[in-house]
């Protein structure tokens, strides 16, 4: 079953969508399966769960932190991922920055925005993702040269951070909040309000592409600035309509979750 999901969802999926096989709450033989149909990107939500599975699944596997994180768990998940996808408070932003340092690590993040009516939902308004951003690149110049020529480039597909010297990133004197040399700012991840209303579906990830491009424009200096995550397995269609780089996928390619 998992083989013939993934099959028929790589088929669909447009080229250059990456597709994260969400793999939480399911054995590790399910993910063994779908790595054997290729799968190579796999996407976790809790802490210990990932890193058990991390440790155990084969060292080529390109893992997404894409739950919620206390920063008290910070040790079970930086170590191996390749990429946070929700980063959703300042508090953890700085606390990840801290643990970078203290590694010697540049930890690549997407920030997750609250688009949509439910109130539980973590994440950052839009106005507060485009003050951060500011706040961010207000701390990091680039040469006039070298902000042209990122904002004029292509968006780049991968991750990779540049080497902090060619970004330009320096900590501003008096430890600036809004400067962060050990994060690797990627770009958003959210999601559209749970209804079943398609339109509602499809206006929320219109916001949410909106406010990608506005800060792609906005802040050219965040040169790796490429990912918009958006689009699960109800929603991922909807969600490449509208400019998703990348879809979370878990129900639609190992069936229901074993809890």
């Amino acid at each position: 079953m998992i083989a013939q999901n993934l099959e028929s969802l790589l088929n669909e999926l447009p080229q250059g969508v990456k597709l994260v096989a969400v793999s939480k709450f399911h054995p590790l033989e399910a993910l063994l399966e779908a790595y054997a149909m290729g799968q190579r990107c796999f996407g976790e939500n809790r802490p210990q769960e990932f890193a058990a599975k991390a440790v155990q699944m084969p060292q080529d596997v390109e893992w997404h932190f894409i739950g919620h994180l206390q920063t008290n768990k910070l040790k079970l998940v930086l170590p191996y991922a390749a990429i946070v996808e929700s980063i959703d408070t300042v508090h953890l932003l700085e606390a990840v920055n801290n643990w970078g340092e203290l590694h010697d690590k540049v930890i690549n993040v997407l920030l997750e925005v609250h688009i949509g009516a439910e109130e539980t939902k973590q994440g950052f308004t839009p106005d507060e993702v485009l003050d951060l951003l500011n706040s961010i690149c207000s701390s990091r110049q680039l040469p006039p040269s070298e902000a042209i020529a990122a904002q004029s480039s292509l968006p780049n597909q991968g991750f990779g951070p540049l080497p902090l010297i060619r970004r330009g990133w320096q900590p501003s004197e008096g430890g600036h909040a809004g400067c962060y040399p050990f994060i690797n700012f990627c770009g958003l991840m959210g999601m559209a309000s749970h209804v079943d209303d398609e339109e509602a579906i499809a206006a929320d990830f219109e916001r949410i592409k909106n406010l990608f491009d506005e800060c792609r424009e906005c802040f050219p200096q965040l040169r790796d600035f490429s990912q918009l995550s958006i689009g699960m397995s109800g929603d991922w269609r909807i969600a490449v309509r509208h400019g998703s780089t990348e879809v979370r996928i878990g129900t639609a390619i190992f069936g229901a979750r074993q809890y």
